[in-house]
């Protein structure tokens, strides 16, 4: 049965109302909870506002490096330290590696572009923050759904949004309600948030039916590939920030290494590959595994134990991809519309940030006594605003890169070092791109196959093993979430002519063609792998794979990520 004969069957569905819906217990939407929260309590009133957060809690989907900005931080709750936020190791001090394949150079400190110093800043668990601003949340009143998938926007009649439905329980893989089947619930709104993080699921459908990405440059997106280690007290050393450069990377390929120490003899460490890359046969997962070998990666994890792994994708186009942020009945804050500031590998900040904006105008909005039209404020509020300024002066960063490292190198410095000492706070000059990230790769027949090492199990491991420390785990008789729009075109087309780069992009091991009875190939897709990185999504060269949200509750379980 289709969805919507389900409903027809079943329905109709019960419904909540609520001031505002907020989609997402990320950064983003908790910080809009709070705020809207904060503000009614300042004026003696009460704004209802509920967060749905398809992970089993607050934090278990949320993947970042991380080195946090507390900027946004300290505008939302002053009092942060005293209220137990768990930012404990202050950065002691910046490493800048460019890498070659067996050494290491590093950038002297007055050389380093501004959007690399991290004084002031802190490594931290991204997912540990987030739980703790779930805390922060209920304490003030905002109701928190863990599990629950919001899987379709819901319309008024005049096309403004009114909310959205979570995905029905207990439905087989052959699409018909199991004896545990229960219908997904409406949860309505005067204004709906959509806090997602990268492609989020509902906020790319509100993007495409509003056409807020009209006369933008196509959003451009990375994946983040991570682990956590636990090493020796004399291996640690806290505080301590790399970045790398360079190898394995070629000239022409967009990526970097990320390496942090944290308190408890903690190193999190990872690699970021521009979803621009050309050669089908490149694999981010394995780019990330050899990356490790490099003797100035390796001498902090050797000996070693691998307690954690995950994958997400990031967006890195700026503000030159940011899309309309509103629309009738709601907004888009954090990386569901792309704030993440590429050039400082930071989006935490820029989350927190824009959802305080976007509480600000709900909040005038709901108190005037409006709803399910724009919130104009916000996007003007933005406009005025540090975090503006800070994406307005990085707005080239990746243009810069799709001309080559080397001169993306050159002019991030030329950007982010030279013309601040010349007192001009952003450059003067706009560079564009046009072309979407999944029209980037090249038939295979023009590339050259790249053979990866086989993993040695200490430093290096498959993709499996990784899946599994990740503790990612879906109910398995329920529909699969990774769709296919035309089931003939991953074997005729991706197959064919880009040798089946699916294999290869995915972190988690979901795709691999196989052999039917008569020799004949066809993709099979082991959704129960599923980070939820959404890398197939968005590199997918046909835009044939799209992801839609399983039952709630599924997908990976960090821990300490």
């Amino acid at each position: 049965m289709t969805p919507q004969e389900i409903l027809a069957q079943f329905g109709p569905r019960e419904s909540m109302d609520y001031d505002v819906v907020v989609v997402g217990a990320g950064p983003g939407g908790l910080a809009t909870a709070i705020r809207l929260k904060q503000l009614a309590a300042e004026k003696g009133q009460d704004v209802s506002v509920v967060v749905l957060e398809k992970g089993s809690e607050p934090g278990a989907h949320i993947l970042s490096g991380a080195v946090m900005d507390p900027i946004a931080l300290t505008e939302l709750l002053p009092n942060w330290k005293e209220l137990g936020a768990p930012l404990n190791q202050p950065v002691t001090s910046d490493d800048v590696l460019f890498l070659n394949e067996s050494s290491a150079k590093r950038t002297p400190n007055f050389l380093v572009p501004d959007c690399f110093h991290n004084d002031g800043n802190y490594v931290i668990s991204l997912g540990a923050l987030t739980k703790w601003l779930g805390e922060q949340a209920e304490g003030l009143g905002v109701e928190i759904f863990p599990g629950f998938a919001a899987a379709e926007v819901l319309y008024n009649d005049d096309g403004s949004v009114k909310g959205v439905a979570t995905g029905n329980l207990g439905v087989g893989k052959d699409g018909q309600p199991t004896e545990n089947f229960q219908l997904g619930m409406e949860l309505l709104a005067k204004y709906t948030i959509f806090a997602e993080g990268a492609r989020g699921h509902l906020g790319k459908q509100v993007i495409a039916r509003f056409k807020l990405d009209e006369g933008r440059d196509p959003q451009s997106y990375a994946i983040g590939i991570k682990e956590l280690w636990e090493v020796s007290p004399e291996q640690a050393k806290p505080g301590l920030v790399v970045h790398t450069a360079g190898w394995p990377m070629d000239n022409h390929t967009y990526g970097g290494g990320f390496l942090y120490h944290q308190e408890g003899n903690k190193v999190t460490l990872g690699f970021v590959t521009g979803l621009d890359y050309k050669n089908p046969y490149l694999s981010p997962f394995e780019e990330m595994q050899r990356w490790k070998t490099h003797p100035a990666i390796r001498a902090h994890i050797q000996g070693g134990k691998r307690i954690g792994y995950g994958a997400r994708a990031i967006t890195a186009g700026g503000l030159l991809s940011l899309p309309k942020t509103i629309f009738p009945g709601g907004a888009l804050v954090g990386c569901d519309a792309g704030y993440l500031n590429a050039s400082r590998i930071k989006g935490s900040h820029a989350a927190i940030k824009s959802g305080m904006l976007a509480a600000e105008a709900a909040y005038d909005a709901l108190a005037a006594g409006r709803q399910h039209d724009e919130l104009s404020d916000y996007p003007e509020a933005f406009t005025k605003s540090w975090l503006y300024q800070e994406l307005d002066r990085s707005r080239n960063f990746k243009q810069w890169f799709k001309k080559g490292n080397l001169v993306g190198a050159f002019m991030t410095g030329i950007e982010q070092w030279l013309l601040p000492k010349l007192g001009l706070k952003s450059p003067p000059w706009t560079v564009h791109r046009k072309i979407p990230d999944h029209l980037a790769l090249q038939p295979a027949a023009q590339c050259q196959p790249i053979v990866y090492p086989k993993p040695d199990n200490h430093i290096t491991f498959d993709r499996l093993s990784s899946v599994f420390i990740s503790s990612t785990n879906h109910e398995e008789n329920q529909p699969a979430h990774l769709t296919l729009k035309d089931a003939s075109v991953p074997v005729n087309i991706n197959l064919s002519q880009f040798a089946g780069p699916e294999g290869r992009y995915c972190p988690a091991g979901v795709y691999e063609y196989v052999k039917n009875e008569d020799n004949s190939d066809r993709l099979q897709i082991n959704a129960q792998n599923c980070v939820h990185c959404k890398t197939c999504d968005i590199k997918d060269p046909t835009q044939n794979i799209v992801w839609v949200t399983p039952e709630g509750g599924g997908g990976p379980n960090y821990s300490g990520m």
